[in-house]
């Protein structure tokens, strides 16, 4: 079965459920699945350093940096060895890269990544040496180092090669510990701001009743379509506030969305989409330019020569009109079951989908990857 009509299947089934089912029914979620709490975030770290260990895959003599990373680092360690002079390929200058975590204390272990700054071929085998990992306000907040974990690999023999994935990025489980915690402190808030993941007021409403209807107070209150503040009382302990915050489930209204991907043809319609009357015209003209290269051959007793001719042919085929017509309270099932009926392609749905939009037929966000 194609990709294309696997895509509208699998669209079929999701949207016949929505028809038998009538309208999206109602979601809930709970706080903490919609929304953060201001101020509680990740914080992004990068480093640079080297991988040692490799088997004859790591960077060129092209690649300088790699080199005189190394000879800096030996002359660290005393020993002084110029960079012109360091013949090696069993090392990749590499960034690191790491997430320090909301509260993370000095001692803390954290997962890095891995990838290679040069023109390594594999980072299979080789040891991070230790790397410090700076934040954006260029402090140290961690050190990597270890032995690498690669997903991949990549083999080379008499000019031919073989690759699975991504043999240049690997991962050091663990492998970054903390030196540096960044400090939230939660002691003597007068209130706590939740920020919800997608801006929406109804849903901000909702939120903001379910912690009163929780609390048994009037302490929470909508700033904004993305924002709920929650007024925290004299002596009251934040954490547990927020403990009891975060687990209470509320209302949720996601907008409607439809999503495509036209690099990969994936369209992912969601079940509160709805449809405005429509009439669709869909064709296509194909041109095929196919080149024949026949050998003509000089005739006996004959002074000429063989030659090769280059015959063009241009074959043109204008695919008929298919027509789609969708009439008052049509549903999204309306739509696919028809698209599936004149054997259109998860590409033709793409393009569908935009000039539907465009014609305000589609009442729904449309988002393009």
């Amino acid at each position: 079965m194609r990709r294309s009509a696997m895509v509208l299947m699998m669209l079929l089934m999701s949207a016949r459920g929505w028809a038998e089912e009538g309208a999206p029914p109602q979601r809930e979620a709970r706080i903490k699945d919609i929304a953060t709490v201001e101020g509680i975030r990740n914080n992004q770290l990068v480093g640079y350093g080297i991988v040692v260990g490799l088997h004859g895959t790591g960077d060129s003599q092209q690649t300088g940096f790699s080199v005189q990373t190394l000879a800096s680092m030996l002359l660290r360690m005393g020993v002084s060895v110029p960079a012109t002079g360091i013949r090696v390929q069993n090392l990749a200058a590499v960034f690191v890269s790491a997430t320090l975590p909301p509260f993370a204390r000095p001692g803390a272990q954290i997962d890095s990544t891995i990838s290679s700054a040069g023109d390594a071929t594999s980072l299979e085998g080789g040891m991070l040496l230790m790397t410090p990992l700076y934040g954006a306000d260029g402090k140290i907040y961690a050190q990597a180092q270890g032995p690498l974990v690669v997903g991949g690999y990549s083999v080379s023999v008499n000019g031919n090669t073989k690759q699975f994935n991504h043999p240049t990025t690997a991962r050091i489980p663990e492998g970054a510990m903390v030196e540096r915690g960044v400090a939230i402190p939660l002691e003597g808030l007068a209130s706590v701001s939740l920020l919800l993941n997608e801006d929406d007021f109804k849903s901000a409403e909702a939120v903001a009743s379910g912690i009163d209807k929780e609390l048994g107070t009037s302490s929470a209150r909508v700033v904004d379509s993305r924002t709920v503040q929650i007024r925290v009382a004299a002596g009251q302990d934040v954490p547990e506030l927020l403990a009891r915050v975060e687990a209470i489930e509320v209302p949720f209204y996601p907008r409607a969305k439809v999503v495509v991907n036209e690099r990969t043809g994936t369209v992912v319609i969601g079940g509160s989409v709805v449809l405005q009357p429509v009439s669709i015209l869909h064709g296509g003209l194909a041109v095929n330019i196919v080149n024949e290269f026949q050998v003509s051959q000089p005739g006996p007793m004959s002074s000429g020569t063989t030659q090769v001719v280059q015959q063009t042919r241009v074959d043109a085929k204008d695919k008929p009109v298919n027509r789609i017509e969708l009439k008052q309270g049509a549903t999204v099932d309306d739509l696919v079951r028809s698209l599936q009926t004149i054997g259109a392609s998860a590409r033709d749905v793409i393009s569908i989908l935009q000039a539907m939009k465009a014609a305000g037929a589609l009442e729904a966000e449309l988002e393009v990857l």
